[in-house]
C-alpha cells in the first residue's frame, strides 16, 4: 500500500502543469485541481481492469455510468459494448468527441504498483494477459473529465456534444460496428468529430497535430498458400507449402522496395505464420496474416494486388493448388480535415500555451477513427505526449528506445497527460460550439 500511495502522490502532482498566460477556453488548472482525486482513481481502475476487443463488459458500463453521473443522456450497448452520451444545450452545431475501450493482449512489465494482472481469452482462444498497452486508458479518463466539464459549463457554448465510447478500436473494426448500429442515423450526426491518442516518446504537457494525413489506411490480409502434403524424408513427391510461405515473404517486399513509387510511403509486414505440426511431415497449407499501411489508396490497391500476383505466380511456378487472399479489415487513412485543423490549432494554443503546440509527421500506425469522416463529416486526432521529461532525457543518454506503444512497458506519466487532454480537448469543442 506504501508503494500505490506514492504512485497515486506522484500522479496528482502532475494533474496541474502550468498554466498558459491568457485565459483558456476550456478547463484550467483550479477546475482541474478540483476532479484530480476522481479523476486518478478512474485512471487507476481502468488501468488495472482492461478487457480485450469486444470484451468490454465492464469497461463500456463503468463509462456509461460515468457519463450519467456528467448529465449526459446515454445509451448502452451500442455495438454490443459501446455507450453513446448527448449533451443538448440549444440550438448549435454538434461536436462528437470520441474514446476508445479497449486493451491488448500484452502482459504487463511495468512494474506499476496498480499494474494489470488479468487474463482473458482472445477470439482464438487463447489465454492471454490484457493491459492497456496503447494509452486507452489515458483516453478514456480524458473523456470523462471532459464530458464533467462540458455538462457543468453550458454558459460557455451552445449546440450538442456526442460523447461516444468505442469498442474494438485495436481489432480495427469497433467504428464501423458504431456506425452500422446507427450512429449517424440514432443520434443527431456531427458537424465535428475530434478524438486524442497518447504518443509514446513525446514529453507530458505536449499536443501535437497535423493537417492532412496523420496515420496511414490498414488492412489486414490472410494468405492461404496451398501445397501437397507428404512424408518430409520423400519431398519430391510433395509440394512444400512451407518453402513457397518462405519465398513469399521475402518476395513481398519487393513489391514495396521495386514497384510502389518511392515517394509514396507503404508498409508490408507477414506478423503470423503457421504451416505444420511435425518435424518430418510437410504440410497441406501455410496460413500468413499480413498488415499493409499506405497513405493513398491507389498504394494500398496496388500492395494488395502484387501479393495477390506473387502468390498465384509462385503457386504456378511450383504446380502448386492455388492460393488465396482474403481480406480480413480495413481502416482508412485518418486525414484531418484541413479547414477543421485550422480552427482547433490556435485554440489548443490558447488551452496549453503556444509553445506545447507542435506542428507533427505522419506515421504509418493506423486508427479506426478515420471512419467518422463518413458522410462528410471534418474529423481531427492530436497527440498526446505522455513521459517525464527527465525519463526521456535518461533513455537519450544510454542511446535507448523509449517502449512504445503496444510494449509491455509502456508507462504514461498519467498525471499531467490527463491534465493536457482535458484542457485540449475542452478548449477545442468550446471553441467550435457558439458562446450560450
Amino acid at each position: 500500500m506504501t508503494y500505490l500511495r506514492i504512485a497515486l502522490a506522484g500522479i496528482l502532482a502532475g494533474l496541474s502543469p502550468l498554466a498558459p498566460a491568457q485565459t483558456p477556453p476550456g478547463a484550467d488548472d483550479a477546475w482541474v485541481q478540483s476532479a484530480q482525486g476522481d479523476l486518478v482513481a478512474l485512471y487507476t481502475h481502468l488501468h488495472t481492469n482492461p478487457e480485450l476487443s469486444n470484451q468490454e463488459v465492464r469497461t463500456g458500463e463503468r463509462i456509461a455510468e460515468e457519463l450519467e453521473k456528467a448529465g449526459a443522456k446515454v445509451t448502452r450497448h451500442v455495438a454490443k459494448t459501446g455507450a453513446v452520451g448527448v449533451i443538448e444545450n440549444g440550438p448549435g452545431p454538434v461536436v462528437m468527441v470520441r474514446t476508445d475501450l479497449d486493451a491488448l493482449p500484452v502482459v504487463e512489465r511495468t512494474g506499476l504498483p496498480f499494474a494489470s494482472k488479468v487474463r482473458a481469452t482472445n477470439p482464438q482462444g487463447q489465454d492471454v494477459g490484457v493491459m492497456h498497452a496503447c494509452g486507452h486508458d489515458v483516453h478514456m479518463t480524458c473523456f470523462v473529465g471532459t464530458a464533467r466539464w462540458l455538462a457543468s459549463h453550458k454558459d460557455r457554448w451552445r449546440g450538442t456534444i456526442i460523447l461516444l465510447a468505442q469498442p474494438a478500436e485495436e481489432a480495427i473494426g469497433g467504428a464501423r460496428d458504431v456506425l452500422a448500429d446507427g450512429l449517424y442515423t440514432r443520434f443527431p450526426k456531427p458537424s465535428f468529430a475530434l478524438a486524442l491518442h497518447c504518443q509514446a516518446v513525446e514529453p507530458a504537457g505536449e499536443v501535437y497535430f497535423r493537417p492532412g494525413p496523420l496515420l496511414a489506411s490498414s488492412t489486414s490480409l490472410t494468405v492461404t498458400i496451398r501445397g501437397k502434403g507428404g512424408h518430409g524424408a520423400w519431398p519430391h513427391k510433395t509440394v512444400d507449402p512451407i518453402v513457397l510461405a518462405s519465398l513469399a515473404v521475402l518476395d513481398f517486399q519487393t513489391i514495396v522496395g521495386r514497384e510502389v513509387e518511392p515517394l509514396q510511403p507503404a508498409v508490408v509486414t507477414v506478423g503470423s505464420i503457421h504451416g505444420g505440426n511435425k518435424h518430418n511431415i510437410i504440410s497441406d497449407e501455410v496460413k500468413l496474416q499480413l498488415t499493409l499501411r499506405a497513405f493513398s489508396e491507389p498504394v494500398r490497391l496496388q500492395l494488395i494486388e502484387g501479393i495477390e500476383r506473387r502468390v498465384k505466380a509462385l503457386a504456378q511456378a511450383h504446380r502448386a493448388p492455388a492460393p488465396s487472399v482474403v481480406i480480413d479489415e480495413i481502416a482508412p487513412a485518418t486525414i484531418c480535415d484541413p479547414q477543421l485543423v485550422a480552427r482547433v490549432a490556435p485554440l489548443l494554443r490558447s488551452s496549453i500555451g503556444a509553445e506545447h503546440v507542435h506542428e507533427t509527421d505522419p506515421v504509418m500506425g493506423s486508427e479506426d477513427f478515420s471512419r467518422y469522416a463518413e458522410g462528410g463529416v471534418p474529423i481531427m486526432m492530436f497527440w498526446l505526449g505522455t513521459q517525464p521529461p527527465g525519463r526521456i532525457a535518461e533513455a537519450k543518454a544510454r542511446g535507448e528506445d523509449l517502449p512504445a506503444l503496444h510494449s509491455a512497458l509502456f508507462s504514461p506519466d498519467a498525471g499531467p497527460t490527463i491534465a493536457t487532454g482535458i484542457k485540449a480537448m475542452t478548449g477545442a469543442v468550446v471553441g467550435l460550439l457558439p458562446p450560450s
